[in-house]
């Protein structure tokens, strides 16, 4: 059973498709237009929607917008559901609303309820954004009609208002209910969903949602052809563009233990199964080097749910945080209820779309040690628009440099390989070289051109790939030097 709130009507499902979208759910089931498909794949926010959902002691809501067109059920369980016939009071426009016809925001008007939703989910949550803000907030919201100008008005006059409305006054009441239903699922099982119904899952016939480690366990052995799916951002792409059906799927939407976030003396250990939203600021603690990289991974509502785990599990060759975790030299913890073993990040992308990973394992958390003071740490994304696109090429150097002179080398790079990639080659050739010299950086442009035979596809050719790769070290040798004045990025764009 899934259990969740749409707006304040509390709604449970016993048994419906196992990839069943969000979308589908709303304009299907529910006979709720105003929520829109415009690409099927989490690109345009059209159909964008938020999830209301409790903090640990139920004393708050955050507001999450995700991408319904590729949001699957499990999503939702224990969270309010609120799409855009929900905002007005009848005759009387949401703030939101009535912001947007004020600055003549909306133009053709397809994508006009997805923008309502993500401006919606920043007024209540963020008093006072700055223009930055709302770019990030809105990232994810493509106009057809190049009306952003208006939009971002609208956004930021409405959110000068202490965010007042039908939602916010029914904070209590809403928390009381979600509470009662996780209370209620925490009682009698470990499960959710599957033939367990009542006992070990909670969930529908064909979507299981295990809460521990050993329940895992046994519903992958109960259910050896389910797909693992966690934000679902890459997998639904199966169903919304290959057209495909998958009968069973376990989700780890409900696995708390794989949510969470620990230090060590020397390291940084994040749950698989965290948003990537929601591990940006121990990340950026650490490695504030990452900035750009996590900033420009896809969108805000992707980020909000794309997990760390799933963006390596895919292994994916323009997957974008696999090269700075195989520079920063992480190391991969699996489990599978039983046992746990660890395995270094460069050994687990073992051919294309292909783990190291056993058949009854999953990625438990991704474990990150910390920088020394001498490491030289840079990431880089080339793609053709700044943010919500795919790699060309992504570079990620990690040098440790002492007294002027290199001593180690480790780099992961995206985009010119079958996997994600290390390249061993730049090591070799660069350990014992004075950083600073010309030789340095002419003999790492060399290894680099030399290194990969990236493919030529829609995004680029090989050859440029190569160039890239090579000018990246060069960028990344200029950066660092003790004495530079050049400046090498774009701060301010459009």
């Amino acid at each position: 059973m899934i259990r969740f709130l749409i707006n304040q009507e509390s709604v449970e499902i016993e048994d419906v498709r196992a990839d069943l979208t969000l979308l589908q759910f709303i304009r299907e089931y529910r006979h709720k237009t105003g929520t829109k498909e415009g690409c099927a794949a989490g690109d345009c926010g059209a159909c964008t929607v938020v999830l209301a959902e409790p903090n640990a002691d139920f004393s708050a809501l955050h507001y999450r917008t995700v991408n319904s067109c590729i949001t699957l059920m499990s999503a939702v369980h224990a969270k309010q559901l609120i799409f855009v016939e929900h905002l007005s009071n009848g005759a009387t426009l949401h703030p939101v609303q009535q912001a947007l016809v004020d600055h003549h925001g909306s133009q053709c008007g397809f994508c006009t309820p997805g923008f309502i939703m993500s401006i919606f989910a920043l007024y209540n949550t963020n008093s006072s954004p700055n223009r930055d803000d709302v770019l990030h907030a809105l990232s994810g919201n493509l106009c057809r009609c190049t009306g952003y100008r208006p939009i971002i008005d609208a956004t930021l006059a409405v959110c000068e208002q202490q965010a007042d409305d039908g939602f916010t006054r029914n904070t209590s009441s809403t928390l009381s209910t979600l509470k009662a239903i996780a209370t209620r699922d925490s009682v009698g099982g470990d499960y959710m969903g599957g033939d367990y119904m009542g006992g070990d899952y909670v969930g529908t016939r064909n979507l299981i949602m295990p809460r521990h480690r050993k329940s895992l366990a046994k519903a992958i052995k109960d259910n050896p052809a389910a797909r693992l799916v966690s934000g679902s951002t890459d997998l639904s792409l199966t169903f919304t563009q290959q057209l495909k059906n998958i009968d069973t799927l376990i989700s780890l939407s409900q696995m708390d233990e794989l949510k969470v976030c620990t230090t060590t003396s020397h390291s940084l250990i994040i749950g698989a199964a965290n948003p990537i939203k929601d591990i940006t600021q121990a990340l950026l603690k650490y490695f504030s080097q990452l900035a750009e990289l996590i900033t420009r991974f896809a969108s805000l509502p992707i980020r909000n749910q794309a997990t760390l785990g799933g963006n390596i599990a895919n292994a994916s060759p323009i997957g974008d945080m696999p090269p700075a975790l195989i520079a920063l030299n992480a190391a991969i913890l699996v489990d599978n209820g039983t046992q746990k073993r660890s395995i270094p990040v460069t050994e687990f992308f073992v051919g294309y779309r292909e783990t190291a990973l056993k058949s009854d394992e999953w990625i438990a958390a991704i474990e990150i040690p910390f920088l020394s003071a001498n490491q030289r740490l840079a990431a880089y994304k080339i793609s053709k628009r700044f943010e919500d696109d795919i790699s060309a090429v992504c570079a990620v150097f990690n040098v440790t440099i002492n007294q002027g002179i290199i001593e180690q080398v480790d780099a992961g790079f995206g985009g010119v390989a079958a996997t994600p990639a290390s390249c061993n080659a730049l090591h070799d050739a660069l350990v014992g070289k004075n950083f600073s010299s010309k030789a340095c950086v002419d003999l790492g442009k060399t290894v680099l051109m030399n290194a990969f035979t990236p493919i030529d596809d829609v995004r680029a050719t090989a050859e440029y790939r190569k160039t890239v790769l090579a000018n990246l070290w060069h960028r990344f040798w200029l950066e660092n030097q003790s004495d530079t004045t050049i400046t090498t990025r774009v701060m301010n764009h459009a």
